[in-house]
């Protein structure tokens, strides 16, 4: 007897082309054989996809599960704003930072849709959204907005097919070590205004970027507060040494990096593009503030 639990399953619109294409199906297939009601999404394009995610939520599903990397995750996101509807994540990205930090599998698809299973039957857990606007346009995130030297890796590994996996990254930053140069940012930082001068400017609600790039290691993805973390004018041969500590998180010793914990912030550079769980926001300003608790999610209790 089928479950009367409606439930939705998203899969990133490329994965029937790569390494990934199985996990849709195997996602939908072990929901199905738990028993609930499983509508699956699926479009040649993420707009077609998210109208049909709209509609899902329209049609009352108490889930929606993403297939996919942190882009399908800001998707889901930003559909399901302030629905209520419940996010589940099977990672299948190349970045799967969003994941990471809720401390789902991000390389055992086994593990993770068990996990899952596990997580439909206790309650959702609650977790932190931050909200971007720029201009008239607003956008949630769960991971961390880039706005300095890691978004000009962003844009110039997302140009990129090749190679996949964090590798892309690295190789993107050190294409963008070219033309390295620190520029002038104005702040305003819970209503107090702040000018510096920085190569990295990032404001982070997760750990990670970049397919594990941990930027803000101390930053809590349930705590209500966003993190500020800024590196200083720095040699590109500093950036270089610099880089590989980012990995391990023990790049906040040194005395380039400053972070601090805030609720709001406007951001102003000129030239900058922003940049939000890997997706492209636009250029600066942008402010970005905390929703506390907004989003439920399944995954693993928090320790």
């Amino acid at each position: 007897m089928k479950s009367s639990r409606h439930i939705a399953v998203a899969i990133n619109p490329t994965a029937s082309f790569g390494r990934t294409r199985d996990v849709g199906p195997t996602v939908v297939s072990a929901l199905s054989a738990a028993g609930f009601r499983v509508t699956v999404l699926q479009a040649v394009n993420a707009e077609l996809l998210r109208a049909g995610i709209a509609r899902a939520i329209d049609d009352s599903i108490e889930a929606l599960i993403v297939v996919g990397g942190d882009g399908m995750v800001s998707l889901g996101v930003n559909v399901i704003g302030d629905s209520g509807v419940v996010l589940g994540i099977v990672p299948s990205g190349t970045g799967n930072d969003t994941a990471r930090g809720l401390g789902i599998p991000t390389d055992d698809t086994t593990s993770a849709i068990r996990m899952l299973l596990h997580a439909l039957a206790r309650p959702a857990r609650s977790i932190d959204v931050g909200l971007i606007s720029h201009g008239v346009v607003q956008t949630r995130f769960t991971g961390v907005v880039s706005a300095g030297f890691d978004a000009l890796v962003n844009d110039r590994a997302n140009s990129w097919h090749w190679p996949r996996g964090k590798s892309r990254y690295t190789f993107a930053l050190l294409r963008e070590l070219v033309s390295l140069a620190p520029r002038r940012y104005e702040l305003t930082i819970d209503g107090r205004p702040l000018s510096i001068d920085a190569v990295l400017v990032s404001v982070a609600n997760n750990v990670s970027i970049g397919g594990g790039m941990r930027i803000a290691p101390d930053a809590h993805i349930d705590d209500g507060v966003l993190d500020l973390f800024t590196v200083a004018p720095l040699s590109r041969l500093r950036l270089l040494r610099f880089f590989p500590k980012v990995f391990s998180g023990t790049h906040t010793e040194l005395d380039v990096v400053s972070f601090s914990s805030l609720r709001r912030i406007r951001i102003d550079a000129p030239g900058v593009v922003a940049y939000a769980d890997g997706e492209r926001i636009g250029a600066l300003p942008i402010e970005v503030e905390i929703l506390p608790g907004a989003l439920l999610v399944l995954g693993p209790e928090p320790i």
